[in-house]
């Protein structure tokens, strides 16, 4: 069984149907509570270069924080917002999952189907009724 990592908060909805998703796929993840563990800046770095994705769209743009940061202001460098996001890891947004596949920012939760290696082993449905695996073991689109 190939091992996989989840940036995980349990206090969101997204987060959590990712974790449930991985599981039903028969795979016990190691689990990364990052607000109370959170990544060093060099760990961060290499999260967001693995997920290619713009450090901006790493950075959770929801909450008060990052208001009362106006880190909504384009002056900010990359360099500046990955400091905020190790000070506050609150801003680092969620889940991150990785895979011997690749590594991926997990919004919405079903694509961390995209990543795992193993197929879901049963049918699934979204905290908010959404199917996204069938009966008959379809992905729903």
């Amino acid at each position: 069984m190939s091992p996989v990592t989840i940036y995980h908060n349990p206090k969101c909805g997204t987060s959590r149907n990712t974790l449930a998703l991985i599981r039903n796929a028969g795979v016990e993840p190691t689990i990364v509570h990052y607000l109370e563990t959170p990544p060093t800046r060099d760990e961060l770095v290499a999260l967001i270069a693995a997920c290619g994705l713009p450090v901006r769209e790493v950075l959770r743009s929801k909450g008060e924080l990052f208001d009362e940061l106006r880190l909504a202001d384009a002056t900010w460098t990359d360099a500046q917002l990955i400091d905020f996001m190790v000070q506050h890891p609150i801003l680092i947004n969620r889940p991150i999952v990785v895979t011997e596949r690749a590594t991926r920012l997990c919004r919405p939760s079903e694509q961390v189907l995209d990543i795992l290696v193993q197929p879901q082993q049963g049918p699934f449905t979204k905290e908010d009724g959404e199917v996204v695996i069938d009966a008959q073991g379809r992905r729903r689109t």
